[in-house]
């Protein structure tokens, strides 16, 4: 197996060219601000759930909250799972257009993070398994 074939990196790539793709999205919405009529657009995120066929059995399990002892702080709200983003309908002005620039500003900042965050994961992992195959 290729060392680009291995499902973390695999994960990371398609996180970084789902972040790409965004940036586009995110973009257009910000230049289409005064567009009559115009309703922003977003990417759904993709999901990684399962990931490649590992030899312990491929799917990635989840892992459960535990308690080491009695004096831990319980986690408040008691879900597993953050709540999705239950916006119905954009606010529009009188021209029909729904873009609100400081939200897709802050989109397009938090993008920005996440995507150098994915790159340097990405370079990090591949400077150690070049150090680990003694390629460095």
């Amino acid at each position: 197996m290729a060392i680009s074939d291995m499902p973390m990196l695999s994960a990371l790539r398609t996180k970084m060219q789902w972040h790409q793709e965004r940036q586009r999205v995110l973009a257009d919405n910000v230049s289409n601000s005064d567009t009559p009529g115009f309703k922003p657009q977003d990417l759904v995120a993709p999901k990684f759930d399962k990931i490649g066929n590992s030899a312990a059995g491929g799917a990635m399990g989840q892992l459960p909250m535990m308690r080491a002892s009695g004096t831990n702080i319980m986690p408040s709200g008691g879900g597993s799972s953050f709540a999705p983003n239950s916006r119905g309908s954009y606010e529009s002005r009188p021209s029909g257009n729904a873009v609100n620039l400081e939200d897709e500003m802050m989109k397009v900042s938090a993008n920005q993070m996440d995507y150098a965050a994915a790159t340097s994961l990405y370079t990090r992992s591949l400077g150690l398994l070049k150090t680990a195959i003694g390629k460095r």
